[in-house]
């Protein structure tokens, strides 16, 4: 975004009015807030006396930026098919254009899961083992158009990670779609299957980056599609059969990611997924989820997990505000502490401190500077669109997404998670590196990156009641800049 030539001389001369001698930061802020402001350029802050310290040291370096972004459902491609075909592009260009969030990482799921209209799966044909009725048809209506859309207005384009929630029932040891372990007679044919998936979007136009090799292992409470491995399992079923299918079937640039559920489990998952050369040979990084806890980051395990394997990737794959009816058009329910997850009614008793009732926002843009804070490359929201219930979902599993639509109405609602997810995916490009920072008041969250193009993003975030100043330090430049209470700020330093 170009920087307005009137904004840039007034600003420039406000900042070189304050009265210390160091040189002055021209800078672009943007801010989004429960006081109303939604990603909007502030061009005035009120001076202070009593301004804590942020330093950026861009010498300081740590993870590369991999991106941002949302998941491609059977749920949200079809919401969008029920709307006019302005709303429709409304929402492609807001989530995948320059002027909009830019989505740089996406994810989609193989065979049906939760987030669709019913139950299916590409290979439906009992024991055909070497998949000869293999088809994604049951993608080509909704689907599969969400993609190709989303691939013509994204002039950057975007990584798409797919993940299986599980096989057909009949390659699984229960024959059920909930649950069971994928059955190892079966194990050659399901790594076909993901070179299959491969050739059939490639015919599509649809090139995929890569794989998570299961949705959730641990299960999930057998509500919905699943497949349970064990991390034994999963490590051997791609060190023995999908790595090397991969590799024979000319794939072996696509990138596989282990694990895919709660970074409260990662010690034990890369303990195992790494255990040797042969196993680390296929593993392109590990995946994680936030479901864990409503408000913490598990830091320490984000820790270790970059350290067993520092050279891999450390993708969030997946986070929403879950087991929630979503509020439509009340922007203050998402600055709250009203929302709920799945812990705050199912989690055991000695687990409950961790799903406290918690903001929407908060809980993102928490979430989203700690695993920046702690070696994670890249972060995917789930659903891009739901409707007013949370929907559809054939589980009645309803949560809540950065844009709401209502189809019968054919209305659209930007919550303040989209806002929040933009501040991020908008600004923070593919290739940034995460840099240094040190700050002063520990009550504000605080990320930093240099772009490619050596611009320097901070995000700020103020959880509290009041508003807070800060004066941002760069290479022996300054600016003094206030943050509302509730709010989360991009700064963009060019």
């Amino acid at each position: 975004m170009k920087t307005n030539y009137f904004f840039s001389i007034f600003f420039l001369a406000m900042v070189m009015s304050c009265s210390n001698n160091a040189q002055k930061l021209v800078v672009e802020v943007f801010e989004t807030s429960a006081a109303g402001n939604k990603l909007t350029k502030i061009l005035e802050f009120e001076p202070t006396q009593n301004a804590s310290t942020i330093e950026i040291n861009s010498d300081t370096t740590f993870q590369t930026i991999t991106g941002f972004g949302g998941a491609f459902t059977e749920s949200s491609a079809y919401l969008l098919n029920q709307l006019s075909k302005k709303n429709r592009d409304t929402i492609l260009q807001a989530y995948f254009s320059q002027e909009g969030a830019n989505y740089s990482l996406t994810r989609t799921h193989m065979n049906s899961c939760d987030f669709s209209l019913s139950q299916y799966s590409y290979s439906p044909v009992e024991d055909d083992i070497y998949l000869k009725h293999f088809t994604i048809k049951d993608d080509a209506d909704d689907l599969i158009p969400m993609i190709k859309d989303a691939l013509k207005v994204s002039k950057e384009g975007f990584k798409i990670i797919a993940s299986p929630w599980t096989a057909a029932p009949w390659m699984k040891d229960n024959k059920n779609w909930v649950g069971g372990k994928l059955l190892p007679k079966y194990y050659d044919t399901w790594a076909l299957f993901f070179a299959k998936y491969l050739e059939a979007y490639q015919k599509e136009g649809i090139d995929i980056w890569g794989f998570t090799v299961e949705n959730e292992p641990h299960g999930n409470g057998n509500n919905w599609e699943s497949m349970h491995f064990s991390p034994k399992e999963m490590t051997d079923f791609v060190e023995f059969h999908l790595g090397p299918k991969l590799e024979k079937e000319g794939y072996a640039d696509k990138i596989i990611l282990g694990y895919d559920q709660n970074r409260a489990g990662l010690k034990e998952w890369v303990d195992e997924m790494y255990r040797d050369e042969n196993s680390s040979k296929y593993y392109s990084g590990t995946a994680i989820h936030w479901y864990e806890s409503t408000y913490a980051v598990f830091e320490e395990d984000l820790q270790y997990a970059h350290h067993k394997a520092p050279n891999k990737f450390l993708i969030e794959t997946e986070g929403c505000v879950d087991s929630e009816v979503p509020k439509w058009q009340d922007d203050a329910w998402y600055w709250k502490k009203e929302a709920t997850d799945w812990g705050w009614d199912w989690a055991s008793e000695e687990e409950k401190y961790l799903h406290p009732k918690y903001a929407p926002v908060n809980r993102y843009a928490r979430d989203i500077i700690g695993c920046l804070n702690n070696w994670v490359d890249g972060w995917i929201d789930w659903n891009m669109v739901l409707d007013k219930q949370g929907g559809p979902n054939w589980f009645k599993n309803w949560c809540v997404a950065p844009i709401l639509v209502d189809p019968e109405n054919d209305e659209v609602y930007f919550t303040p998670l989209y806002y929040t997810m933009a501040h991020f995916s908008k600004f923070i490009r593919p290739k940034a590196k995460i840099i240094g920072v040190h700050q002063t008041d520990k009550e504000l969250q605080v990320t930093a990156a240099q772009n490619p193009d050596t611009s320097i993003v901070v995000v700020v975030f103020n959880e509290g009641e009041v508003k807070k100043n800060f004066k941002l330090q760069v290479n022996e430049k300054e600016v003094i800049i206030s943050i509302d209470a509730q709010a989360l700020q991009t700064i963009v330093l060019k």
